[in-house]
């Protein structure tokens, strides 16, 4: 569970909700059909722009922003020296067993790939062809939340214009200017509140969530092309360490 993402949204919204309540409670912001204007118009120009399936998998993407299991690059470079050692005594077949014990997909595939005997060109451009597929997946849905951010606030404004519309066609009666210019406003009050506390900082952490997981699998390739390639597991452990911050990085056992 990522704690920040909680946290942050929940103090945004008590610092709104607080801010409404010192300014004189919540009735005066509460309009039903501004909310399902806004909302239901940006729901609506997200499903034109976008296949239906793409938008559904957005959605369940979003859960990586509030649950995503930690990646541990010390633990994986461990790992791949371990498998290291295991193939200069026992040979690349020997990687099979360990194919068949890891959780983790993407490794799994590769070991078993080596343990197959394709060629190392070949492994290479499955695995990083693989890796380019997540990014470009990954994109697609952090675009989603990218365009939640542009269609909120234009389709605030939207709504703005028909409550104007409608308060200049009541000018006979002044009385009713104030309440219509209020909830005019309210539209543009709830798209601003969908982009810049939902779509925006959505997209934002998306986007780091890929660019860890893509750099994890690149992490996971570069260590089982080094063992292709009979490397030096110390070598190897050196290599793949230096594309690591050095809190990261794997210090082995004297």
């Amino acid at each position: 569970m990522d704690l920040a993402t909680i946290i942050g949204l929940v103090v945004a919204f008590g610092l709104l909700l607080v801010s409404m309540l010192l300014g004189g409670g919540l009735m005066p912001f509460v309009d039903v059909p501004s909310l399902v204007l806004v909302l239901g118009c940006t729901a609506s120009a997200i499903f034109i722009a976008y296949p239906g399936g793409k938008v559904l998998n957005a959605m369940k993407a979003a859960k990586a922003a509030f649950f995503a299991a930690p990646l541990d690059a010390k633990a994986t470079i461990q790992l791949m020296s371990e498998l290291s050692n295991t193939a200069r005594r026992e040979g690349l077949l020997a990687l099979e067993a360990a194919a068949e014990q890891t959780q983790d997909d993407f490794l799994k595939r590769g070991l078993l790939m080596m343990a197959d005997g394709h060629e190392a060109a070949t492994i290479e451009s499955v695995l990083y062809d693989e890796i380019g597929k997540i990014g470009e997946r990954h994109s697609v849905s952090i675009s989603v939340f990218d365009n939640i951010g542009a269609y909120g606030p234009a389709m605030g404004m939207l709504g703005t214009l028909v409550g104007l519309v409608l308060m200049l066609g009541a000018l006979d009666d002044p009385s009713t200017i104030g309440p219509k210019m209020a909830i005019a406003l309210l539209t543009t009050f709830y798209g601003a509140i969908l982009a810049n506390l939902v779509g925006i900082p959505l997209s934002n952490k998306l986007k780091q969530r890929s660019a860890e997981e893509v750099a994890h699998k690149e992490l996971i390739a570069a260590g089982l092309l080094s063992i292709l390639a009979g490397e030096n597991p110390r070598f190897m452990v050196e290599r793949l360490n230096a594309t690591l911050p050095a809190s990261n990085r794997f210090e082995e056992a004297a």
